[in-house]
């Protein structure tokens, strides 16, 4: 009877999925490097502060109670990151990196921790592949980081895909357009959903894209915040927009796109992908040009995203594309036990030492050659090493070819040179 079982909400990532993982990662660090990215890698948990301030005191992590926070006796509060953004940002001001040349391009991997709803490709904690371009407000930035998280997922295999855009604004032309929209949304309040309502007090832009039944058709006539745009936000779009169509890079405006975080301004973006199933939405970000200002620093401008992996790994497996196949150990080590076992120890390490992988068939007492074959047959090794008594007496061991099922002898001196010419044959 089974006791334990992993958290609800989390998953273990077992050795089959492993070769899933390692192809997104060194795609997405493949990429990152290409596109002039360094690695950084803030810590798991944070200041609580930091998501507090950076995030909204409206955003969905604190509205929903979706940070997991932990209260020290001495006052402290600290948090298991729900994103990676501000904890990005904060590592940008401490280390004085505003002070030296700008842009600086950041890319992070790893888990991020939501106390919500598990969904599909979505757990408690789950990893992202996250990328930013700070201190710089050109629209070609926002064009970089839509087209690393665009590529990474057509490199991947990922079919059918395409940008839905929006602009949020800035603070000077947001407060109006909100005015606009609750004066439009508050002749419907009551049609709406209890969820909605909240929403609708604390950060009505989340209405926009609210998921509650019949809401598509209640928003269908609601202002669109291009058409409310100061000039500044509006050439920004604008420009953005005349990239994507110079690239031939399909878009969509869509005026219900909006992200669950206060510090978004001007560019909010998603990539979507076709054949995945009903989430179009594979991945989402924007910029944010007053989050340092938020954690204390000076003005500094910032776009990026964050992109999902277990959900990348769920589109790949939908879409039946395959990894590449896990390259097996070259060499399986049999024995008869005794003497010739504890010499077939020596030569496992000596070959592993050589750079040559080995896996030796483990027995306590007596095991049977066949059965120590059937092994190796089961682990796809090329060549396995028979360390039998006569073998051992001459200084020699026997070699069989798993495909050929030929045998040969060969010196155990010199045997890692051997080994590795009839590997590269």
């Amino acid at each position: 009877m089974q006791k334990y079982r992993a958290p609800y909400g989390t998953q273990d990532v077992l050795p089959e999925d492993q070769p899933f993982w390692e192809m997104v990662v060194q795609q997405a660090e493949a990429l990152s490097y290409r596109y002039g990215f360094q690695r950084i890698d803030p810590p798991l948990f944070e200041n609580t502060a930091i998501y507090l301030k950076g995030s909204g005191a409206a955003s969905d992590f604190v509205v929903q109670k979706e940070m997991y926070t932990l209260e020290k006796d001495s006052g402290q509060s600290i948090t298991f990151r729900p994103e990676f953004t501000p904890g990005v940002v904060r590592a940008y001001l401490e280390h004085g990196m505003h002070a030296g040349p700008r842009p600086v391009k950041l890319y992070s991997i790893g888990p991020i921790f939501r106390h919500d709803r598990p969904q599909a490709g979505r757990y408690r904690q789950h990893s992202q592949f996250n990328a930013e371009i700070i201190g710089e407000q050109d629209p070609a930035a926002d064009l970089e980081v839509m087209l690393l998280a665009f590529n990474l997922y057509r490199d991947l295999g990922y079919k059918g895909l395409s940008f839905q855009l929006n602009s949020t604004g800035c603070p000077k032309c947001k407060p109006g357009y909100i005015a606009r929209l609750v004066n439009y949304i508050s002749a419907f309040e009551h049609k709406l959903a209890e969820v909605d309502k909240i929403r609708l007090a604390r950060n009505p832009l989340r209405v926009l894209d609210s998921k509650e039944m019949g809401m598509d058709k209640l928003m269908a006539n609601a202002p669109h915040f291009i058409n409310h745009l100061c000039d500044e936000c509006s050439t920004h779009l604008a420009e953005l927009c005349g990239y994507l169509d110079a690239l031939g890079k399909p878009y969509q405006l869509n005026f219900c796109l909006v992200r669950g975080i206060d510090y978004y301004t001007k560019t909010v973006f998603e990539v979507w992908a076709e054949g995945i199933g009903a989430q179009a939405s594979v991945c989402g970000g924007g910029r944010y040009d007053g989050l340092a200002e938020i954690l204390g620093g000076p003005p500094t401008p910032g776009v990026g995203f964050g992109s999902g992996i277990e959900r990348i790994i769920l589109g790949l497996k939908a879409a039946g594309v395959q990894p590449p196949p896990v390259q097996e150990l070259p060499v399986f080590i049999a024995h008869f036990g005794g003497r010739t076992k504890a010499r077939a120890v020596e030569i496992a390490f000596a070959l592993r030492d050589a750079g040559i992988g080995t896996r030796i068939a483990f027995a306590w007492g007596r095991r049977s050659l066949k059965s120590q074959m059937r092994e190796a047959g089961r682990h796809n090794a090329p060549l396995v090493i028979i360390m039998g008594e006569s073998e051992l007496e001459a200084g020699q061991v026997t070699v069989r070819n798993m495909t050929s099922r030929e045998q040969t002898l060969a010196p155990v001196v010199g045997l890692e040179m051997w080994l590795k010419q009839q590997l590269t044959i």
